[in-house]
């Protein structure tokens, strides 16, 4: 028999900016072990045009990857390895920045709705100075399932099963084993997910309310749920949901704006390097 996961801790996103001015709201866990290996959520949603048009200009990672999934929008991802790749309604990209990477996230898109997501995923330290990657994935590469009765699963990355169907997203090579996917559901609508007793798990509701057993989520908040294999979710309203799943890194987590390390030696490292021109030659 599955044991179903509970709540044990609701966030509230909360109001920021990042990039040249691009208004955000966010969820952040660095410290949390029950977030891991995921590290940050940003929502990026907004109608308005100053809110998002000065994008993200060149700036520098290590030690983590980011995954970022568009909904509505088109931004352009560049980096100092000559990377050039489209992130369009419905797909998705993934970057590892390992060593180190220099890249910039702009909008091409001049008006009209921007809805997206970028999540920070926390890399081993055995990963952490290793070349950095880059992929992205167009929305015909995104899988999908719908039913009438369990509403539509979008896996992006990793693995799962929904009501009974194995479902593999098209990215497939973090350091570690996860799954993120967005399942979208009309009132009424339920959905039951099995993960892997040993992950970590949580959603962030995006549009609407859901409940899980007799707690209810409502949009703008991430649930962390308890250990277990499954998670029963039924749609109070026509929802939006964020699900992951993920093996907990047992690390030292060191945060210092773009970088992720496991010691704050490594971070004066990591900053000393930036800043004496090393990512650009790698």
């Amino acid at each position: 028999m599955s044991k179903q996961r509970e709540i044990v801790q609701t966030i509230k996103a909360h109001a920021t900016s990042d990039g040249d001015g691009v208004k955000i709201s966010r969820v952040a866990g660095f410290n949390n072990r029950q977030f891991s290996p995921f590290l940050m959520l940003d929502q990026l949603k907004s109608d308005q045009r100053s809110d998002y048009v000065g994008g993200f200009p060149p700036h520098p990672h290590r030690g983590i990857e980011t995954l970022t999934y568009m909904m509505k929008g088109h931004f352009q991802h560049k980096d100092h390895m000559g990377n050039v790749g489209e992130l369009r309604s419905g797909g998705a990209q993934w970057m590892a920045a390992g060593r180190g990477v220099i890249h910039s996230e702009m909008p091409i898109m001049e008006q009209g709705d921007l809805h997206g997501f970028q999540i920070w995923i926390n890399q081993p330290a055995r990963d952490k100075m290793k070349p950095a990657q880059y992929f992205d994935f167009q929305p015909e590469m995104i899988t999908e399932s719908q039913s009438e009765y369990h509403g539509l699963h979008r896996v992006i990355a990793g693995r799962l099963t929904a009501d009974g169907e194995l479902l593999q997203g098209p990215l497939d090579k973090t350091g570690v084993e996860l799954s993120v996917s967005d399942w979208r559901a009309n009132t009424g609508q339920h959905t039951q997910v099995n993960t892997p007793t040993t992950h970590n798990a949580m959603l962030f509701v995006y549009q609407g309310s859901v409940s899980i057993g007799d707690e209810v989520v409502t949009q703008g908040h991430m649930a962390l749920l308890s250990q277990g294999d499954a998670i029963t979710l039924n749609s109070l309203d026509q929802s939006g949901v964020l699900l992951f799943s993920g093996q907990p890194i047992d690390e030292p987590v060191v945060h210092y704006g773009p970088f992720v390390m496991n010691s704050m030696a490594e971070i004066e490292q990591t900053i000393h390097d930036y800043n004496s021109g090393v990512f650009e030659t790698y």
